[in-house]
């Protein structure tokens, strides 16, 4: 159930920021350290919502598996 509910609120904020996206075409332009490029406000918030729901996941995953570990090793000693 509690996977159900973390999909559908990841559906609905990637869908309001496809929408939020889709309202501003303007060009932003994206300096970074080693280059500079030209974005739609659109195309920025895509990438920046992909980009941080990869962390978000992947700090997920990393905590869940140091929870098991902790786990194991807590029932291995007991």
């Amino acid at each position: 159930m509690r996977f159900y509910l973390t999909l559908l609120l990841m559906l609905i904020l990637f869908l309001i920021a496809f929408i939020f996206g889709s309202q501003n075409n303007e060009l932003i332009t994206l300096n970074y350290m080693i280059a500079k490029t030209e974005l739609t406000i659109a195309q920025a918030v895509t990438l920046f919502t992909t980009i941080g729901i990869g962390i978000g996941v992947a700090l997920s995953m990393l905590w869940s598996v140091s929870r098991r570990i902790k786990q194991r090793t807590k029932k291995v000693a007991s």
